[in-house]
């Protein structure tokens, strides 16, 4: 199974923004690990919001989109991964060594992706 893991962080924080030599030396080393073991197949970091778009499409409505940053938001999306976990139990096992990472407040939220035959019914 695949599962998408979106860790969100205090926009404000600029830690978060600025990752320390040993945060990214750290970080190397897990993303490598974890690609060798074929638990990651990717895993990015993004820009801050300002540097973002939202696009919104409203039901029966025209499509708006809002340039970044997002003022309503302090939590934002700092990155994403996507890996192959047996269940949903060892894809919450794998976020928590990823959250352990981090030296800062982080949320990460787990989500299965559908996969086609999930379709088939």
């Amino acid at each position: 199974m695949r599962f998408l893991m979106m860790h969100r962080i205090d926009e404000n924080d600029p830690q978060a923004w600025n990752p320390s030599p040993e945060f990214i030396e750290k970080m190397g080393g897990f993303v490598q690990d974890a690609a060798e073991k074929g638990i990651l197949i990717t895993a990015e970091g993004v820009h801050k919001s300002d540097k973002g778009a939202l696009v919104r499409k409203p039901r029966g409505a025209a499509i708006r989109v809002t340039d970044g940053p997002f003022a309503e938001a302090k939590e934002v999306i700092g990155g994403f991964a996507l890996i192959n976990a047996a269940d949903r139990a060892a894809a919450v096992e794998f976020a928590k060594t990823y959250a352990e990472l981090f030296d800062m407040e982080i949320e990460v939220e787990v989500r299965q992706v559908v996969e086609f035959e999930d379709l088939q019914g």
